[in-house]
């Protein structure tokens, strides 16, 4: 049983006051029984002062809060105990309520009543009030809407100023895709930090909007390595692999204060965009600078070497960097796999999944992406089946809407339709276009008209705008020598103003430089006087 005897403080008088002895002791309590026990002691001494008691009685209460051995249902009691709580007890309990994980939103709706509580009684929050309860509201459905009434507040009370609760506010504009809000919070702050800038940068990207992340990049001083990384994972994640490259060339020619020293999160960001645009020349180049500077090939980056190297098409350094890696996690396992599924070794691709079990590495969902794929490419449909079967039974992996789409590609492919469809009914979710689509790749592939028919049509329904479902119904009409039905589609798409005019696009890398092509960008001048100089060296 702990007493206030037991606590050891060096340093102390010995006139040690009863406050600091059992705010003290709470700081050393090790469960919930011993802080009931200096509760009790709080609420049955006659010797301490109410100022004092209302200070242990805070100290009890964050300590029931946020500790490691927190009880929040007995710091929620503590709280009702406090007869005139202040500010500092409201802060405690609307950043609990706002940091508890998981659960229903009742927690964060708590959080916003306690606030509300707050303000009736007449106490006006500060600076701490505001970042905690806009944590909360960005687990709820209407957050974005509750967090404009919060902006509204901060501007009332003048914390706008504060860097902490308008950063807090565009994290939560941004996670909710209102960037016009948090554009304006942004402009409105008297005082900006690196992460306000980052904060602001990383939502544009992942709200799609890249040309204004990067103009606010180019804009911004002082950036840092999160700054950076940011930028090209989020440029490499939008789709913009050749100007993540581009940027992180312009990395290497900072000098003076500027200078920012690439980490492996951007290597391994820029060697997936060497693998987006198949530039083994770049990714050679990255592979190289990873030497010279002694940055450490870890797993992370064993892995995006692994991956780039594979969808360059140089399968077997990326099978000798996979054999060098010292660690191997589940990731890099499932690199390889894919690596081999891509390019066709289906055996291979099963024989890496057997050593990774002999490893006794788990695989993930992703893992069994890459085997199912591995079997659709390679025609494999036994594999398949056991694969599909071993990820639920064995692993408990339940299929996703993208393990589906593999299998069905894999049983479209062998012409095994009715038990693609007997597959497609039987999935707990609804079929996307990804499923259908791979329905209808197998129902062209061996000229099923009358399935085609029905798959294509669906696929219309689904995705009405889709020039592309309305071309392959317009195919398997052509190929059933259907001439008016085709023609019909056809006129269905002018009716419904459905463009079929999507540019072509090549790449071609140079001397490490990609370069890029699209139908109708170059003259037809310049065209003649290439081919007229490809003529000539072909006859020398």
């Amino acid at each position: 049983m702990v007493t206030i005897f037991d606590v050891k403080i060096f340093g102390e008088p010995k006139n040690l006051t009863l406050k600091n002895t059992l705010s003290t002791l709470i700081e050393q309590c090790k469960n919930l029984r011993e802080i009931k026990i200096i509760h009790n002691h709080i609420l049955k001494s006659p010797t301490l002062h109410t100022r004092d008691q209302y200070y242990l009685f805070t100290r009890l209460l964050y300590f029931c809060s946020f500790s490691n051995y927190a009880s929040f249902n007995y710091a929620n009691n503590v709280f009702h105990m406090i007869e005139y709580p202040e500010l500092r007890v409201y802060n405690i309990m609307i950043r609990s309520y706002g940091c508890i994980e998981g659960g229903d939103d009742s927690n964060c709706y708590k959080a916003l009543m306690l606030y509300k509580q707050m303000l009736n009684k007449g106490i006006v929050p500060n600076n701490l009030t505001f970042p905690f309860l806009v944590k909360g509201c960005s687990r709820l459905q209407y957050g974005g809407s509750i967090g404009e009434v919060i902006h509204a507040h901060v501007l009332k009370f003048g914390f706008l100023n504060d860097v902490f609760v308008g950063n807090s506010l565009i994290s939560l504009f941004m996670n909710f895709g209102l960037s016009k809000n948090a554009r304006k919070v942004f402009d409105e702050m008297f005082v900006r930090d690196v992460v306000s800038w980052n904060s602001m940068v990383v939502g544009y990207l992942r709200n799609g909007e890249v040309e204004m992340a990067l103009n606010l990049f180019r804009k911004m001083n002082g950036r840092n390595i999160i700054t950076w990384n940011s930028i090209i994972t989020g440029l490499v994640q939008a789709g913009h692999a050749k100007e993540s490259l581009e940027l992180f060339h312009e990395m290497q020619f900072l000098s003076g204060d500027d200078v920012v020293k690439p980490d492996k999160i951007t290597i391994a960001s820029v060697l997936s965009a060497c693998a987006l645009l198949g530039s083994i020349d770049h990714g050679k180049w990255v592979h190289a600078y990873l030497r010279k500077n002694n940055i450490e090939c870890d797993v992370v980056i064993g892995t995006a070497l692994v991956n780039m190297y594979g969808k360059c098409g140089d399968v077997q350094q990326a099978i000798e960097i996979f054999n060098d890696m010292a660690e191997k996690d589940a990731s890099a396992w499932t690199a390889m796999i894919s690596v081999f599924a891509l390019h066709g070794f289906g055996k291979k691709a099963f024989d890496c999944f057997l050593e990774m079990e002999k490893a006794r590495v788990k695989p993930n969902h992703v893992t069994f992406v890459g085997l199912l794929s591995a079997c659709s490419h390679s025609g494999l449909v036994e594999q398949g089946r056991w694969c599909f079967d071993v990820m639920k039974r064995v692993y408990l992996i339940e299929p996703q809407i993208y393990h589906y789409a593999c299998m069905v590609d894999i049983l479209s492919r062998a012409r095994l339709f009715d038990e693609a469809l007997i597959l497609i009914r039987s999935m707990p979710m609804k079929p996307d276009v990804y499923v259908w689509g791979a329905l209808l790749g197998g129902c062209q592939m061996h000229g099923d008209i009358e399935l085609g028919e029905k798959v294509a049509r669906n696929l219309i329904d689904l995705e009405p705008h889709n020039h592309a479902f309305y071309i392959n119904l317009c195919d398997i009409y052509a190929k059933a020598g259907k001439y008016d039905a085709a023609k019909s589609i056809r006129n269905l798409m002018k009716e419904r103003g459905i463009e079929t005019k999507v540019p072509g696009c090549s790449m071609i890398e140079i001397n490490g430089v990609v370069q890029e092509f699209s139908v109708g960008e170059i003259p037809m001048k310049e065209l003649v006087f290439v081919l007229h100089r490809l003529s000539n060296e072909m006859k020398i």
